[in-house]
């Protein structure tokens, strides 16, 4: 294909942009060798015709696709470095890994859990509150991805050449019980909140957990609070039980920004089939994941691939229709599948079953944010019409955040 048959694509403002440019490596923060945002496994592109390939990025470029669920921390190479890593607190952020995505905006999970700068068990508000600061800080510094909080930047994000990142926790945790501390979440540019990771809290159970204690009264509140605000809820992580009374207590659409279905892969991360039906029936949506581990087949497939990750999509598409699914890959640069074996890694690894156990080294197709190109191959090569692909790529996020952000 020559340059001039080349798919028209989005023109984009990016530049180049590394992080912390405006500080001094060596002196105001540690260098370390972080992962490559490109190359560190061998690439993988969903085979397509030329025609295909066009229609893949004329739709990038005309509808705006989001991620529900990502990181776009870069880890460093060394995973033994991890913890030094953490606690100099300056994670770089993937630009020229994102710059590759098509996508015009992201949920942009931080560290939370993982923000383990004065402890080891994470979740502590002040490490949280630092870990959101320094990534703001450093997004302000270029002009490519811009921090959003509405509707209106998402749009403008994508007219502009940017991407939209929107600021996400993965649980309220670190509120404890600290009604007001959603307010201040919020202030902050919070507009995504978990309710539990995987353990329980003072809101309510985690998936982890042998028994299911559903949403507490703090945890009824903390739904209302979030309503009001206008913080969209996300049920990830929670336990079946807690899951389901969260989605019937919310007065908005809930999501599940970061799963699958446990009838393809039973572990305790994906979601039974009346947990996905009941978040449609309420409006909301399911965020497909491609983390490794978590969205392969049984028993046949045990593999990680963006086929298997796909077989997901289409389960829940059977399940509740087009209109209740889209994509969270929940994916970051670096060894994902490495950092299960960290301390940190393990202590947030969930579940019993022995598919948890099951982790590949990376999921083919799907590495990083880079690859969500893939994800448009695969649609357009298996006859999805422009209008499905639209939704299920940021259509049906945004009729979600309709209702559930305040503006």
């Amino acid at each position: 294909m020559t340059d001039d048959q080349a798919p028209a694509r989005r023109q984009l403002r990016y530049r180049g942009e590394r992080s912390y440019g405006y500080l001094e490596p060596g002196r105001d923060y540690r260098a370390f060798a972080l992962a490559s945002e490109t190359e560190r496994v061998p690439p993988f592109v969903v085979e397509v015709s030329e025609a295909e390939e066009a229609r893949t990025w004329r739709l990038l470029a005309t509808h705006p696709a989001i991620s529900l669920h990502d990181h776009l921390e870069v880890y460093p190479v060394d995973l033994a470095e991890a913890d030094d890593w953490v606690r100099d607190a300056h994670p770089f952020t993937g630009y020229e890994g994102l710059a590759r995505s098509g996508l015009a905006a992201v949920f942009e999970n931080f560290g939370d859990g993982t923000a383990t700068i004065t402890s080891k068990s994470g979740w502590k508000w002040t490490d949280v509150i630092h870990d959101i600061g320094m990534r703001y800080a450093d997004w302000a510094h270029q002009d490519f991805a811009i921090r959003a909080e509405t509707r209106a930047d998402i749009a403008d994000a994508f007219a502009n050449g940017q991407v939209a990142l929107i600021g996400a926790l993965e649980a309220a945790t670190p509120i404890e019980n600290e009604l007001d501390r959603i307010d201040v979440l919020y202030g902050l540019g919070i507009r995504m909140l978990g309710v539990t990771y995987s353990e329980s809290n003072a809101l309510g159970s985690g998936c982890r957990e042998t028994t299911d204690g559903g949403l507490t009264g703090f945890g009824r509140r903390a739904v209302e609070r979030m309503n009001r605000l206008g913080i969209l809820i996300d049920v990830s992580h929670a336990g079946d039980r807690t899951s389901l009374d969260t989605i019937q207590a919310s007065r908005v659409p809930v999501c599940i920004s970061h799963s699958g279905s446990r009838e393809l892969w039973p572990i305790s991360k994906c979601k039974p089939d009346d947990v996905i039906r009941a978040c449609a029936e309420r409006g909301g949506v399911i965020g497909i994941e491609a983390a490794p581990g978590t969205t392969m087949v049984k028993p046949d497939l045990v593999e990680a691939s963006i086929e298997t990750f796909m077989r997901h999509f289409e389960y829940c598409v059977d399940l509740v229709g087009i209109d209740g699914v889209t994509f969270g890959p929940d994916t970051f640069f670096g060894d994902h599948a490495g950092t299960y074996l960290t301390p940190q890694g393990a202590l947030l690894a969930s579940g019993d079953s022995e598919y948890d156990s099951v982790v590949p080294e990376h999921v083919v197709g799907l590495e990083n944010i880079g690859d969500y190109p893939n994800i448009v191959r695969w649609l357009v090569k298996h006859g999805y019409s422009d209008d499905e692909i639209a939704k299920a790529t940021g259509g049906n996020t945004l009729r979600v955040l309709e209702q559930a952000w305040a503006r």
